[in-house]
């Protein structure tokens, strides 16, 4: 009882370590996928706004954590406008996929690394089975 006391205690704590796991999995692939979809001339701006916001809890009371672009290039163009038309494209410039792919590529590798936190944890409180 007491193990399993002190298992929903740390509940919330297992689900940030879970969701983080999963996020940098996600936002690893998407990085390099943006990467490679860049011109030669690009000024690695996008790049370094892209990131994991911190975990939060919305009023369905699930947990998230947003990957995604932050602030502004040096032009005052929105990291977020940019990187959505590089994705979807514009009237001139042609759609150059990176989000999409990587969350498709990442999927059940982003699920595995989920479960296998939440597996050790439950292990480390429970001490074995």
């Amino acid at each position: 009882a007491l193990k399993l006391s002190k298992l929903a205690t740390n509940s919330d704590e297992i689900a940030k370590k879970a969701i983080y796991a999963a996020a940098e999995i996600v936002a690893d692939k998407i990085k390099s996928n943006l990467e490679g979809v860049l011109s030669e001339e690009a000024t690695g701006e996008l790049v370094d706004s892209f990131g994991i916001s911190k975990i939060d809890v919305d009023s369905n009371s699930d947990w998230n954590a947003k990957i995604g672009f932050d602030g502004y290039d040096s032009a005052g163009v929105p990291n977020q406008l940019k990187a959505r038309v590089l994705e979807s494209g514009s009237s001139r410039q042609p759609k150059r996929p990176f989000v999409k792919p990587a969350i498709n590529a990442t999927k059940t590798a982003a699920q595995a690394a989920m479960a296998k936190v939440i597996d050790e944890e439950i292990e480390k409180t429970m001490g074995g089975r």
